[in-house]
């Protein structure tokens, strides 16, 4: 679905009478293409022990890296850019912090670097999860970070992201979901992800041997994959070396067989909610690929109401395909040998499960559902090695919300950071990053795709 009013303020007198106006004025995002490089230079700020592995690592991946002390002054060129390239990204590592005191030079010499931010540029911030069991002091400054982060996400304006990893103890910056994590929001992959945390609670994980096909000699089930959200996943999960396969309800089928041919894998026509979808899942996986790695619950559906107005048919059938099924399916999952090491659950949910939605109280519970599910199912994982997940879109542009009433769709693309909606390809790249083996230390999260929706961050 096009965007028109951002295509009208991206140029000319568009662009001039909206900023006379005071008018909202996204940019079109820097999104992912096959061969990207990783944008450079790359502004490293901090003292403790990841500024000096993050930027080792970024400057193996070819990336030029300079390197700033939290007090700012620079060792490779000025701090804030000057005399050479606009910055692509700053990264601040705060992982040494231990008092509220601590954060004031890094944060302030990263405030002085924003000048030269490049547009689409990154910010991302490296420091430790915040514990009950840690000092105040040190829990207080810790915490501190994410408050600054996501106030400085909203700062940012030109299609710029703020971001942070935050690592649990006895986890080092070196760890390959770190690394991952890193790379992942470095890159145009996360162009919609914006004011958010990825929090890599383990070392588990192994980077990509060819960070272009990070899914190689995966087999991956994706639900709901006729069209929108879902056929664009199928077909992110096969471009990064995934084999797909693709499922939807019979009554899609002549799309869902588009879908299949497109990314030559393989069809699956089945209703999600019979008792035995789980079953039938694996045995076409098996039978079919002969093994299965990757699970995404992306079919759902809405039937939206006021609570007052709401029938039993209506709130029935949604939790019954948004949360029901997917619940039975996993419980069949986590029954077979043949799901085993290194499994990915990824499922999606939606910022209607965070903050709510008025009008969809069966949406919104669904979908916070499936984010207890995740958290629940993770620590069910973790012992064969495998991982869940979710994926919380804001507004994205598709066929369903190309329906919503003109006014209605306009606040909605304009209310978070990036100032516009997202596209499926968002969604999916989410997906993907969670489903590979680089966020094998990451489970039990909910990554908001959202570009910082302004309710429930």
């Amino acid at each position: 679905m096009t965007d028109k009013y951002t295509a009208f303020v991206g140029h000319g007198w568009g662009r001039d009478l909206a900023k006379r106006l005071g008018l909202p004025q996204p940019v079109e995002l820097r999104r992912y293409a096959q061969g990207e490089q990783l944008p450079g230079p790359v502004l490293v700020i901090g003292s403790g022990p990841a500024a000096e592995t993050l930027g080792t690592a970024l400057e193996a991946w070819g990336v030029e890296v300079r390197r700033a002390a939290d007090d700012g002054e620079s060792t490779h060129g000025a701090a804030d850019g000057a005399g050479g390239a606009k910055l692509e990204a700053i990264v601040l590592a705060l992982d040494a912090i231990e008092r509220p005191e601590d954060l004031s030079a890094p944060v302030l010499a990263a405030g002085k670097a924003l000048r030269s931010l490049a547009g689409c540029g990154r910010v991302i911030t490296v420091s430790r999860r915040a514990s009950s069991a840690d000092e105040p002091a040190l829990a207080a400054a810790r915490q501190g970070v994410e408050g600054t982060l996501r106030s400085l996400a909203k700062e940012l304006r030109a299609g710029s992201t703020g971001n942070g990893i935050l690592l649990a103890d006895g986890v080092d910056a070196g760890a390959p979901s770190v690394l991952g994590a890193l790379r992942f929001l470095l890159s145009g992959r996360s162009a919609f992800v914006d004011g958010q945390f990825l929090t890599v609670g383990s070392a588990d994980g192994e980077l990509p041997v060819d960070p272009e096909r990070p899914l190689d000699g995966k087999v991956a089930v994706v639900t709901g994959a006729a069209r929108g959200i879902g056929a664009a996943i199928a077909r992110t999960m096969a471009r990064d070396g995934a084999k797909v396969v693709v499922v939807d309800v019979p009554a899609a089928g002549d799309a869902l067989a588009k879908v299949a041919n497109d990314v030559r894998g393989t069809a699956l026509q089945l209703d999600i909610t019979r008792p035995d979808a789980g079953e039938r899942l694996l045995e076409h996986a098996l039978g079919r690929h002969g093994r299965l790695d990757i699970v995404v619950h992306n079919a759902g559906i809405t039937r939206d109401k006021l609570l007052a107005n709401m029938d039993d048919a209506k709130w029935n059938s949604v939790i019954a395909v948004n949360i029901a099924a997917q619940l039975r399916i996993n419980e069949a999952l986590l029954a077979s040998e043949r799901f085993g090491a290194g499994a990915r659950i990824v499922s999606v949910s939606s910022t209607s499960g965070i903050a709510g939605n008025r009008g969809q109280t069966n949406y919104a519970a669904s979908k916070a559902g499936v984010i207890g599910m995740v958290r629940s199912t993770a620590a069910r994982l973790a012992a064969r090695g495998g991982t869940a997940n979710a994926v919380a879109p804001g507004f994205i542009e598709t066929e369903m919300t190309a329906k919503v009433p003109l006014v209605m769709r306009e606040v909605g693309r304009r209310l978070n950071s990036l100032q516009q909606g997202g596209q499926p390809q968002d969604v999916a790249e989410a997906i993907a990053f969670l489903a590979s083996d680089a966020a094998g230390g990451i489970s039990g999260a909910v990554l908001r795709v959202c570009g910082q929706y302004m309710p429930g961050q």
